[in-house]
């Protein structure tokens, strides 16, 4: 199992399809395991995924749309089951609080459920720390209060091993070196870069507008809604949505390493169709951004930063 990975439960967008469950995204981040909407039938996506719920310690809904959270209660159930009398926090847009509570209720779990309001602005706003990574929301624009989600990590540093070599430290003394931050006159500085930490985004439901980029800049791994081709654009623009195009569009110019596009209309049959138009957005922008066209129960790795 890879440190950092996206567990895809489901991709369909309003209605399920006979392949596609409602939504539902599980990132395994190091020790931590974070819950992205949990649409109907999320539960069983879990067990079909091989998701141990005891892991999931927070859920991230976008909007209060039961296409996005209606599944919250057998999650909660679920994790009463496996874990009984355990801690929970969901976390949402301020608007759709009184629904996540409500959904919490329903389902009459011995879970210790906190449901905590995000506030829906047009700049980033703190949610929690993760795993020691920065947990935050912007708000995007859809028909009712949305916020899409980014977790960043820290910057750090990473060895140069002919550093190393030129000033004659290897083996355990480089962990002397890292602890110390000098050893025999050699600085930490001195054999050591920038390392960027690596950078996760979600956009589910939203026209396109300015906060898409935003949230998606740097990212390693994105996961964006492209719920319509772009000869459907005038529905897209109607219910508030993107097409594969424009999800494309934005992961380019945002610099989004991989991008995973979900949350597709029924009406589309054959998914490849928007992948397809995703990368040829992308390569006209001349960008390098690797598309994945999600499927239920795929599991996506973070790219590794080298």
């Amino acid at each position: 199992m890879a440190a950092r990975e996206l567990v895809v439960l489901g991709t369909a967008s309003q209605a399920p399809t006979r392949t596609r469950n409602h939504n539902g995204y599980l990132l395994r981040w190091d020790a931590a395991s974070v819950l992205f909407e949990a649409g109907e039938g999320t539960q069983r996506q879990m067990v079909l995924g091989g998701v141990a719920s005891p892991r999931v310690g927070r859920v991230c809904v976008t909007h209060r749309h039961n296409d996005h959270c209606m599944g919250l209660p057998g999650v909660l159930n679920r994790m009463a089951l496996d874990s009984p009398g355990r801690s929970v926090t969901v976390h949402g847009p301020e608007e759709a609080v009184p629904h996540l509570r409500a959904l919490a209720a329903v389902a009459d779990a011995d879970v210790d459920v906190r449901v905590e309001g995000v506030p829906v602005r047009e700049t980033e706003v703190p949610v929690a720390q993760v795993a020691g990574c920065a947990l935050v929301a912007r708000a995007l624009e859809h028909r009712v209060p949305a916020v899409g989600y980014r977790l960043v990590e820290p910057a750090g540093v990473r060895f140069r091993p002919e550093a190393l070599a030129a000033a004659g430290i290897s083996g355990p003394e480089v962990r002397t070196l890292q602890r110390e931050g000098e050893l025999r006159g050699v600085r930490l500085a001195d054999v050591t870069e920038p390392r960027p930490g690596q950078v996760f985004a979600l956009v589910m439901d939203t026209r396109a507008c300015p906060a898409v980029e935003h949230l998606l800049r740097g990212a390693d791994l994105a996961v964006v809604e492209s719920t319509y081709l772009h000869r459907d654009a005038h529905l897209a623009a109607e219910h508030a949505h993107l097409t594969a195009r424009q999800a494309g569009e934005a992961a380019a110019r945002a610099g989004v390493r991989r991008l995973v596009l979900t949350h597709f209309s029924a009406r589309y049959g054959d998914l490849d169709e928007l992948g397809a138009e995703a990368r040829e957005a992308i390569a006209g922008l001349g960008a390098g951004t690797e598309v994945h066209v999600a499927r239920d129960l795929d599991v996506v790795e973070v790219p590794r930063r080298v």
